[in-house]
């Protein structure tokens, strides 16, 4: 079975914030986002998931419309583009 995660490139501080301290962050460690350092955010299938539960006003909410999938933090919204793991 093909895995597969989404990645972002939001910058040093907000990934450590979408990773650590997020609404997201203080789940269970399968439904948080990964910080990978150099900027970038990763989310798997479950993280996303769970990211998308979020109100559209909430920190590391995720859009998926016309302009593709997204993160937001505050103003700013971050492409995540899909990378096959395995």
């Amino acid at each position: 079975m093909r895995k597969q995660r989404w990645v972002a490139e939001v910058g040093a501080e907000n990934a450590a914030f979408l990773a650590t301290r997020s609404r997201t962050a203080v789940l269970a460690s399968e439904y948080r986002p990964r910080d990978l350092g150099d900027g970038r955010v990763a989310y798997d299938e479950r993280s996303l998931g769970a990211a998308r539960e979020l109100s559209e006003e909430e920190e590391g909410a995720i859009s998926d419309d016309g302009e593709g999938l997204r993160v937001w933090v505050g103003d700013d919204a971050f492409d995540l583009e899909e990378q096959a793991v395995g």
